[in-house]
């Protein structure tokens, strides 16, 4: 049977790996070294209770008194868009894998180099994060009572891990799919297969399917209200638009990485500027809608809200398609320091949340501006991840689990 997979995929060798795709891949890690870096600086209020209440500080670990103004936007900008990017491209290597490996090899390898750097993360690198916001929020200091605290919380927080935890859930359900329909990627790609002419088309699809995916769980449970549940955690109305995206990543992988929606040479690379005002268009909307269930009362809000989580569903597309055009037009050749990013992003993703909580911590006493800290947060989490991930990549295990 795993021989017939790998004869039915339309991959080819040379579509193994595209330089703009890595190196959007590397951006969008980035941009969550930049995300986490920033949530200290956008006036958040300080969470006093470490267990129990709001617990404020799962999402802002550590709240600095200095604001930066743009931190807000930024971070908000970030939210609509980059994890539903993130697992769009992850989608797209599926079919590769799953006709170089065959299906039970590439669960296997999804189970070992997702479910390992998972466990670390979530077992190590979050609760060394937590331990500042802990600090912070005035309780007996020392290992031995923060234990005490945590233990009291009821699950287990995960932080940023899990995106791996849901990453790992959809490759699962994907290998489950090939036993059922060996050829699924395949025939969802055939909807794509003319995308490279036609992009607006298949944008419109994506926007159809992620919205019948996410609209009926956000007007259900609110768009922002999360759920914990031991180690599996995820923003209630969000899974099956994340799914959406695995999916259609896996349709245009189908199809290799330079082809389709994926050509330098289509319509949407061509057509970049054209992304670009829809993105903003769509942002410059979104925002108003944002200002207008902050401002209304009573029924009015609950409206804004309700309009807000459409706008939701076109910002996310209009900024996956955005910078996935950008990448493809002008992103021509690789060079040393996005190939080293590249290759060390996955590590970087595991391991940066201590470092940003760290350095965050550090320059609380700090007389300095909300626009310094937030540069020397980003900086120095940023090149403590990477140096840390470039060292450890050296023993050859850790080089299997997060390699590129």
């Amino acid at each position: 049977m795993d021989a017939a997979v790998r004869t039915e995929s339309p991959v080819r060798a040379d579509d193994t790996y595209s330089v703009p795709v890595g190196y959007l891949r590397a951006v969008i890690t980035f941009l969550v070294v930049v995300h986490h870096s920033l949530i200290a600086y956008v006036g958040a209020p300080a969470s006093h209770q470490f267990a129990g209440g709001a617990m404020l500080w799962r999402a802002f670990p550590v709240v600095d008194s200095a604001h930066w103004a743009p931190s807000g936007t930024i971070v908000g900008i970030n939210d609509v868009f980059f994890m539903s990017l993130m697992f769009l491209i992850s989608g797209l290597f599926v079919s590769h894998s799953v006709a170089r490996k065959g299906r039970a090899a590439y669960l296997r390898d999804r189970i070992v180099r997702l479910g390992v750097p998972f466990l670390f993360c979530a077992l190590v690198i979050v609760p060394a994060a937590y331990y500042f916001a802990y600090l912070q929020s005035g309780d007996a200091p020392g290992l031995e009572n923060y234990w005490h605290a945590w233990r009291q919380i009821g699950y287990w927080p995960t932080g940023p891990a899990w995106f791996i935890s849901l990453l790992l859930a959809f490759d699962i359900v994907a290998g489950a799919l090939f036993l059922i329909v060996p050829s699924w990627p395949t025939r969802i790609g055939r909807l794509t297969a003319n995308a490279g002419e036609h992009p607006w088309r298949f944008f419109g699809l994506l926007l159809v399917a992620s919205a019948i995916a996410y609209l009926p769980l956000a007007i259900a449970f609110g768009p922002s209200i999360w759920t914990y549940w031991g180690f599996f955690q995820f923003q209630t109305a969000r899974p099956l638009h994340y799914f959406i995206y695995f999916v259609i990543g896996a349709g245009l992988g189908a199809f290799g990485l330079h082809a389709g929606l994926l050509s330098p040479e289509g319509r949407l690379a061509k057509r970049w500027w054209l992304w670009v005002l829809a993105a903003f268009g769509s942002l410059v909307v979104g925002t108003g809608i944002l200002i207008g269930a902050l401002t209304a009362k009573g029924p009015a809000q609950q409206i804004w809200i309700d309009v807000g989580d459409v706008t939701f569903v076109l910002s996310c597309g209009t900024l996956c398609f955005a910078l996935l055009a950008i990448f493809l037009r002008f992103v021509k050749r690789a060079n040393r320091v996005m190939d080293s990013l590249s290759r060390n992003a996955y590590g970087i993703y595991v391991v940066h949340y201590a470092f940003v909580a760290a350095v965050q911590y550090a320059l609380l006493t700090q007389p300095l501006p909300g626009a310094a800290k937030a540069g020397i947060a980003i900086a120095g989490a940023l090149a403590a991840s990477w140096i840390t991930t470039a060292v450890l990549r050296r023993i050859p295990l850790v080089s299997y689990l997060v390699g590129r």
